[in-house]
């Protein structure tokens, strides 16, 4: 595997698997995620699947993650009435 940097095509990562939300919007509109080899994860745009990912720890997900959980980021969400 290539060394790791935010930015990178998603196809330099090789055969991983990504895995999106249940609750991801039908028409593709939605980040998709996959454990690297390494422990870490990668986050990429599923319209495009080719393009640059992100790379985080677990230790930052994991932070993310517990912000989501507990509302520190409800008022980014869209507002459905």
């Amino acid at each position: 595997m290539n060394p790791l940097y935010n930015g990178m095509p998603a196809t330099l990562l090789g055969g991983i698997g990504w895995r999106k939300s249940h609750f991801s919007n039908p028409s593709g509109n939605c980040v998709e995620l996959a454990a690297l080899p390494g422990g870490e994860v990668a986050m990429r745009n599923s319209r495009d699947p080719e393009g640059p990912v992100l790379i985080y720890t677990r230790l930052e997900l994991d932070a993310f993650v517990r912000g989501v959980k507990s509302g520190q980021f409800d008022d980014l969400a869209a507002q459905i009435d």
